[in-house]
């Protein structure tokens, strides 16, 4: 990086940049950036040179490529970030490490505790972005994700126990302040008394709130310490004040009241509130604790020489042989070799009933054998299990932003200057309107504003229920990538399904073939064709015919969304549905259409095989239908939702598979490409649309639509690209996912509701709005309990989710 006239040259590294051509689209996209000064793509180089005025152009610069197509290399990391106590540090750490040279974009989240930061290597690192953070009082934790977790655990249960001890203490010297303060003013040395355990309340149980307050203040920001430290440090230093020279006040006709008791009090129900909010906040991450739970610390693998041995599950590597013992967990996926048992997969999937696992069966970490003991062999470990990539799922998804965090960020982030003007505000109102007790009760009033106030209701509001809302679906085998899917799922007024996999098993099995020449090379050419085919329903007739030999084939090629066609002895043979033999001018035989006509009507799948002139086979294939399918999809309609299936199946089947599941809209003969334009369509006529499938044909119909879901039994594309994964494959689990969605949601409301009523009813009273009404002013003392008892409602608030149906 080099700078000119103040503005910095940034090397953006570029990927998939190949040709002069790429280089000019390239160019052309950072042309539309505003920000950006100069910008030139160096093809030798594999880079883009943009000049910009501040870093934040970065992040869009690098997006406005990706949405071209291409790749720029960068590096996304999450960070647990140490020493945040309210939502405005949150914000301040976030605004830090935005401003970084060389950062795309930075996620600070209150709730989970994480930064999650994407940046460009070539320019920063873990270390800088650390080095940034403590500068402004906090600390990053930046040691390897194996190690990361236990630091963490270790950390927080230090915390935790800190903060016990210190509110237990500021409540046993507190009492003694409180009962002289309200009761006994009158007794020899109250004041003195009152000082004397007061004191250590705020100078040394309290002093981490002086200490941040001054970080902050030292780099021109604010945040709930600061509040707290002004609030308490004003009223403890007014009540030495007084104590130390009462003369002032009585030489002005005044009595000099001490207010000991609310600086002490005031620390000790924060400190309360920070506790039981810790306690709280500790349970909304029960989920992840869960699965992390599941995984065990030690395996038993069979050495080459056939012995046992006991290792660690780190030095697992794929390709071990692993021994399972009745009742213990697995430890990594892999594939049964020896021995047979049931497993149960319910804390993966949500079923309940135990799944058979024999030789060649998949197994999963964290799921629980049974009765039986078998052998299998490793074949992902460590951060590619499914275990783990689902846990690194739930985290990112419970770290990730739903879009009206955004407003409750912005609020948070002008939150605390905010109150302090209110605050000094309403101390001089009452110097010019309180009369004789106006600099007094302006004082006392002042502190209680401050006090009252609490950006954490708002900082948390969102967050938590978005944790205990993601962890809820984890635990009931619904995987959510991020918030955003989450809110908008409640949305979602038409639902698209896939037929293949999504309505049916996907298990499809051949229940009929009639031949027009029951001819042995026929069906050896038809094999061979079907053996390089990787449609299901290829598979399904390469099981069937498994006792037939193969021949060599030449010219072989998948037609998409119609079948296949290859070459034997100079004739090209066809296998596929009834367009692609049309558009070749074959001819089909009067008994094997009529056969065809009878399986279509049976809502079997027809496929045909034919030589370039005649079809010789027609071969019936059945799906059979998912048994909770039918339920899932009445209840669906129930909710007020539309629902469509698109198949590329024929019209009979189509037709009779819509019959049996009650299905009123559907489409056969649906090219792949075709669904994302189904999708477009229904998106036009203001619809918001959710999309699910389970397989590769379905990725791109899964990336139009607004609500992607894929089914977890599909293939790995459909999952990467879809924000929901039902890792079951049950359709019922897409009502559930919704009413999360809605319950999640109306949390989020009522959270924030709570929270700015909280503060907009709090604040005016805590200034003596009802004072010239009334004569009602508020005693800084309770204004601490409410302001610790707002956050820690609404993290209760969100805990309710976890014990809703």
């Amino acid at each position: 990086m080099a700078t000119n006239s103040n503005k910095e040259i940034i090397y953006l590294p570029l990927e998939d940049v190949e040709s002069e051509h790429c280089a000019l689209i390239v160019e052309k996209g950072l042309a539309q950036v505003k920000g950006i000064e100069t910008h030139k793509v160096e093809l030798n180089n594999r880079r883009a040179a943009i000049t910009v005025g501040n870093n934040q152009v970065v992040g869009e610069a690098v997006k406005a490529i990706k949405e071209l197509g291409y790749g720029v290399t960068t590096v996304k990391h999450t960070f647990p970030v140490l020493g945040m106590t309210c939502a405005s540090c949150a914000s301040s750490a976030e605004s830090i490490v935005t401003f970084q040279e060389g950062v795309v974009s930075a996620s600070v989240n209150f709730a989970t505790g994480n930064l999650t930061v994407e940046y460009l290597p070539n320019m920063t690192d873990a270390s800088k972005l650390q080095k940034a953070v403590q500068s402004i009082g906090y600390d990053l934790l930046i040691e390897n994700e194996t190690k990361q977790q236990e630091t963490l655990e270790a950390l927080h249960a230090q915390k935790f126990q800190k903060l016990k001890n210190k509110t237990t203490w500021a409540i046993i010297l507190s009492l003694p302040v409180v009962v002289i303060g309200m009761f006994f003013m009158d007794i020899p040395y109250a004041n003195q008394i009152m000082w004397l355990f007061s004191t250590p309340v705020v100078l040394w149980l309290g002093k981490d709130f002086f200490i941040n307050a001054w970080k902050q203040a030292k780099h021109r920001s604010a945040n709930m310490d600061t509040l707290v430290a002004l609030s308490t440090g004003i009223a403890y230093l007014f009540s030495v004040f007084n104590m130390l020279f009462e003369d002032f006040w009585h030489q002005r006709g005044l009595h000099a009241h001490v207010y000991f008791e609310a600086a002490a009090v005031i620390i000790a129900f924060i400190l309360l509130g920070k506790l039981l909010e810790e306690k709280a906040k500790g349970n909304t991450s029960t989920a992840i604790k869960k699965l992390m739970g599941l995984q065990p610390k030690t395996v038993i693998i069979i050495q080459p020489d056939g012995t046992e041995k006991q290792i660690a599950i780190e030095e697992v590597n794929a390709g071990d042989v692993i021994l399972v013992k009745p009742g213990e967990k697995i430890a990594v996926d892999g594939m049964v070799v020896s021995g047979s048992s049931y497993v149960d997969e319910s804390m993966l999937s949500g079923e309940p009933v135990p799944v058979l696992k024999k030789e060649n069966e998949k197994v999963f970490a964290g799921t629980i054998n049974q009765k039986g003991s078998f052998r299998f062999e490793a074949v992902k470990v460590g951060k590619e299990t499914m275990l783990a990539q689902i846990i690194k799922m739930v985290q990112d998804a419970q770290g990730s932003k739903a879009p009206v965090q955004k407003l409750v960020d912005k609020i948070a982030g002008i939150f605390v200057p905010v109150v302090i003007g209110i605050a000094i505000l309403t101390f001089v109102l009452w110097l010019i309107l309180g009369g004789d007790n106006g600099w007094v009760q302006g004082l006392l009033a002042a502190v209680t504003v401050l006090v009252i106030a609490c950006p954490c209701a708002l900082g948390l509001a969102t967050p938590t229920a978005i944790m205990v809302g993601v962890g809820k679906g984890a635990e009931n085998g619904i995987l959510i990538k991020d918030a955003e899917s989450l809110e908008l799922a409640k949305k979602v007024t038409a639902i698209v399904l896939d037929k293949t996999g999504t309505i049916t098993e996907g298990r499809p099995q051949v229940t009929g073939i009639q031949w027009l020449n029951n001819d042995d090379t026929a069906k050896t050419i038809l094999l061979s064709i079907e053996k390089q085919s990787e449609h299901p329903l290829a598979e399904a007739v390469v099981k069937h015919l498994e006792d037939v030999s193969t021949v060599a084939l030449t010219l072989f090629d998948s037609i998409t969304g119609k079948g296949a066609k290859a070459n034997y002895n100079n004739e090209t043979y066809f296998v596929g549905n009834k367009k692609l033999l049309a558009e070749n001018n074959i001819v089909i035989a009067a008994p094997l259409q009529k056969q065809a006509d009878e399986w279509g009507s049976q809502s079997k799948t027809v496929i045909w095989f034919s030589d370039s002139k005649q079809a010789l086979s027609v071969i019936a294939i059945s799906d059979k239908i998912k048994e909770t399918s039918v339920e899932a999809i009445k209840e669906i309609q129930e909710m007020g939702i539309e629902l469509y299936m698109l198949t590329g199946d024929n019209e009979a089947t189509a037709k009779a598979i819509a019959e049996q599941t009650g299905i009123g809209h559907y489409k056969a003969e649906v090219m792949p490409q075709h669904k994302a334009d189904f999708i477009k369509e229904l998106q036009q006529q203001g619809k918001v649309v959710a999309m699910v499938g389970d397989g590769i044909n379905d990725s791109t119909a899964l990336a139009t639509a607004d609500v992607s879901i894929a089914m977890g039994k599909g293939s790995d594309i459909a999952m990467d690209v879809a924000k929901m994964t039902i890792i079951s494959s049950d359709l019922t689990k897409i009502p559930q996912a919704i009413r999360l969605s809605k319950q999640t949601v109306a949390t989020i409301k009522q959270n924030l509701f709570w929270a700015f009523i909280y503060n907009l009813i709090g604040i005016p009273i805590a200034a003596g709005i009802l004072y010239p009404i009334n004569g009602f002013l508020l005693n800084p003392m309770i204004a601490g309990a409410a302001m610790a008892l707002s956050s820690v409602s609404v993290v209760t608030n969100s805990l309710r989710l976890k014990w809703k149906k």
